[in-house]
């Protein structure tokens, strides 16, 4: 990874960017399939705010989504960069199918255009993206030293063994308590402490305040205050007082909400921003109190406990996902029922620290059953009985996934196994499950479609049999 990481960083600094190709920039809309330069097919999207004026310099986020859709990249980023002046900026061909070199090269391609064309303060260049475009995104500073800070929703680091903290950057994540991610998103967190790179993890709960848009918002503020602290921007004074005094009464309000944990843990991070630029003496106040507190007290015993536990049943899942492939355990899909069963009771609790753990365990086992899947298909010589297992899971652990009751219907039906494929097809149209023509175009299916069962299912929930009926 190293020396890949070494090439890379010659590779971006040797990328071309001449072109001639002519440009109509348009302000406050996402402009798409800007070309990277007249000899390659590359683009990527292109969002520049309002005030826009090309005789200034201006700050610019380099974002990315891992299926190359850089508009969607760019869309939840937008308000962000309209209130705090950000360029945005999305390739189009960045994808997850592709090598690191590979996305790496196209990635460098579009930020070298980028500052070809358009007036960017160099000492203003971030990236950022959501999921996987997150984490893409942390290896970015690693192979240019040009780029200052990542902004990452619900995405890690990517590799921590190339960190070094003779190149550190400002990492900023941004999750939500009820992902199995946050958990990532915490160890990344204190990997960052430990190298003394700058960093912050904020919290949000869905369809509660502050909002991850919130947040976003914010991440590009606390840029600006870090350019703002090291002399690199003018320092604006009631752009700080205001930002400082906002996300105090965010403070407030979750603890007015009895979001109390949350409400110290977000204050920490505002502590962090601002003392450097303010006195901080009202927030440690606040801080002081909520230590007192016997609810807080409480809440933070609650939650320590709750994480013992999800630990324990991470523990549990991932030992159980490993055994049932290797020893093709298809008699542990019983217990595998219960325990999901298990988790939506967690997921349904009025406590709201055992819900996000119910929450957290639910996305771990996903991501548990993905990731088994995805490591199966790519082994050079597949796996069919440990890859029916992981799909005949996949049924119990998401019952609307109806990619693994198909995949479960084709290998049952390539070794004859047709009770099995007859079984998981009710399963599947009992979901809700329309599609005809993909029903017919499962592999390995040509007997099993013309058996009276196969058709009578058809019949029965379709409405149509391809082929007759025949009473014996």
């Amino acid at each position: 990874m190293k020396k890949i990481i070494l090439l890379l960083t010659f590779a971006f600094c040797c990328v071309s960017t001449t072109s001639a190709q002519e440009i109509t920039l348009r302000k406050g809309i996402i402009l798409d399939s800007i070309r990277v330069n007249d000899s390659i097919s590359e683009n990527f999207a292109l969002y520049l705010p309002r005030k826009f004026d090309v005789k200034e310099h201006w700050p610019v986020l380099f974002l990315f989504n891992m299926e190359g859709k850089g508009k969607a990249a760019i869309q939840p980023f937008v308000q962000a960069g309209e209130n705090q002046n950000y360029i945005l900026v999305a390739s189009n061909h960045v994808n997850d199918s592709l090598s690191i070199t590979q996305n790496v090269l196209i990635a460098s391609r579009v930020i070298n255009r980028v500052l070809a064309i358009l007036p960017i303060d160099a000492r203003r260049i971030y990236t950022g993206g959501i999921a996987l475009g997150g984490t893409f995104a942390s290896i970015m500073p690693i192979v240019s030293k040009n780029i200052k800070g990542i902004v990452s929703v619900g995405g890690g680091i990517a590799n921590a063994d190339v960190l070094t903290p003779g190149n550190p950057f400002q990492f900023i994540g941004i999750t939500s308590v009820n992902e199995y991610k946050s958990i990532q998103m915490e160890e990344s967190e204190r990997l960052l402490n430990n190298l003394r790179f700058s960093n912050q993890l904020f919290f949000y709960e869905e369809h509660t305040n502050p909002s991850a848009i919130y947040f976003v918002d914010l991440a590009l503020q606390v840029f600006t205050l870090n350019a703002m602290a090291k002399g690199e921007v003018v320092k604006d004074e009631d752009f700080i007082l205001d930002s400082y005094r906002k996300n105090l009464m965010v403070v407030n309000s979750l603890i007015k909400d009895q979001k109390l944990l949350r409400a110290y843990s977000f204050s920490e991070e505002i502590m962090e921003i601002f003392r450097v630029h303010l006195d901080i003496s009202e927030l440690k106040e606040v801080q002081k109190s909520l230590r007192k507190s016997k609810e807080y007290k409480v809440a933070k015993r609650m939650e320590s406990n709750y994480r013992f536990q999800e630990e324990l049943l991470q523990e549990d899942y991932d030992y159980a996902v490993y055994e049932d492939v290797a020893t093709y355990n298809f008699n542990n899909l019983g217990w595998w029922n219960f325990q999901m069963q298990e988790i939506k009771k967690f997921q349904n609790a009025e406590n709201p620290y055992e819900r996000q753990m119910g929450n957290r365990l639910k996305d771990f086992v996903d991501y548990l059953v993905d990731k088994n899947i995805k490591e199966l298909k790519e082994e050079n010589v597949l796996d069919e009985e440990g890859l029916t297992l992981l799909y005949m899971l996949n049924t119990i652990t998401d019952s609307d996934n109806h990619d693994a009751y198909i995949g479960v219907i084709s290998l049952s039906s390539k070794v004859e196994d047709y009770s099995t494929a007859l079984f998981y097809l009710e399963e599947l149209l009992k979901t809700g499950f329309t599609d005809k023509q993909r029903l017919y175009d499962i592999p390995n299916t040509a007997l099993l479609r013309i058996s009276p069962e196969y058709n009578a299912l058809m019949l029965t929930y379709l409405k149509e049999a391809r082929y007759d009926i025949k009473e014996q």
